[in-house]
């Protein structure tokens, strides 16, 4: 590829990463309020919530190894694209929980595909500018991520409840016709795929096993409160629903900053073991703070202090 075909490239399939994130997270902050609006009890919230999850574990793994075995990616991001959009359109329409549910389990279906994303957008770079990639890669995340959250409260209080996901789904059928344009070459397949007495030996490793197990329950705190029942506390606590972003950028503007300072600083000061424990033990503390704020300002503060603690940690998983 020429440097201006190899640029243009890139720049297209980042536009691609921020229009999955985006139409994934657009609803994010209003979908617990909107469940327990239509009828849903805490426990089906929490089920329409785990489904997301579930379904990652379920597929991320056997997306990956089949991608490998016909050496291809280009099809399944596309259909991680169309997983993400039909996901929102099943919500538009939804009639009935258990349609929602459907819905949600959907998103986690196409989140599931994301390991093709990273491979593939890593195959434009030589080796030596890998942690260019994943950089790019991960700016186009975290931006869609924050500006889908934060746009959603405005959204709902514009044009209802159902906004939210009528844009994922107009903006995600953009992305399933950009999907088909991306760039994939069939000589970025060098190596043999994994053996599975390897992918066994892999998954066994003790390390790997508790830094998997702390990433799950941080990765349990967060999507059980930020992008899950914080929201509706909010409301419960007398914000409007355009007010929901900020909460939103109160507790995803330290996050970002305590991601990129946590391997720069954090690290070389405290140790990485020591740094884990700190930022779990601060964690717990304004996690179970939470429901304990009975003002705007007071909910802002401790769900700022634990995003950048959430912030510290994900890398260090990484």
């Amino acid at each position: 590829m020429t440097l201006l075909h190899t640029a243009r490239n890139r720049f297209l399939f980042l536009v691609l990463c921020f229009i999955f994130w985006f139409s994934n997270f657009i609803y994010i902050p209003i979908l617990s309020p909107y469940l327990e609006m239509i009828g849903g009890d805490y426990t089906f919230i929490g089920m329409v919530l785990g489904s997301y999850g579930l379904m990652q574990f379920l597929f991320r793994l056997p997306f990956g190894i089949l991608s490998d075995l016909i050496k291809v990616r280009k099809p399944f991001i596309i259909f991680g694209m169309a997983a993400s959009t039909l996901s929102c359109v099943t919500f538009a329409w939804a009639d009935s929980l258990g349609w929602i549910l459907l819905a949600r389990s959907l998103a986690g279906v196409a989140a599931a595909t994301w390991v093709a994303f990273t491979i593939l957008f890593s195959s434009y770079f030589s080796e030596y500018d890998l942690y260019r990639a994943m950089g790019s890669i991960s700016l186009a995340v975290v931006l869609a991520q924050l500006l889908g959250m934060v746009v959603s409260g405005y959204i709902v209080d514009l044009w209802g409840w159902h906004a939210p996901f009528w844009i994922g789904g107009i903006i995600g059928f953009v992305g399933i016709v950009l999907s088909l344009f991306i760039y994939e070459s069939n000589e970025d397949f060098q190596k043999e795929p994994i053996q599975l007495k390897e992918l066994l030996s892999v998954m066994l490793e003790p390390a790997l096993l508790k830094v998997s197990f702390l990433s799950i329950l941080a990765h349990g705190i967060i999507f059980s409160t930020m992008f899950g029942f914080t929201p509706a506390f909010a409301l419960k606590l007398g914000l409007h629903t355009d007010e929901i972003s900020m909460v939103i950028f109160s507790f995803m503007i330290p996050h970002a900053i305590a991601t990129m300072l946590s391997g720069k600083i954090f690290v070389p000061l405290f140790g990485q073991w020591k740094l884990l424990k700190l930022a779990f033990a601060l964690t717990a503390i304004f996690t179970a703070c939470t429901p304990l704020a009975e003002t705007k300002g007071l909910l802002f503060l401790i769900q700022g202090l634990n995003g950048f603690s959430l912030g510290i940690l994900f890398p260090l998983f990484l």
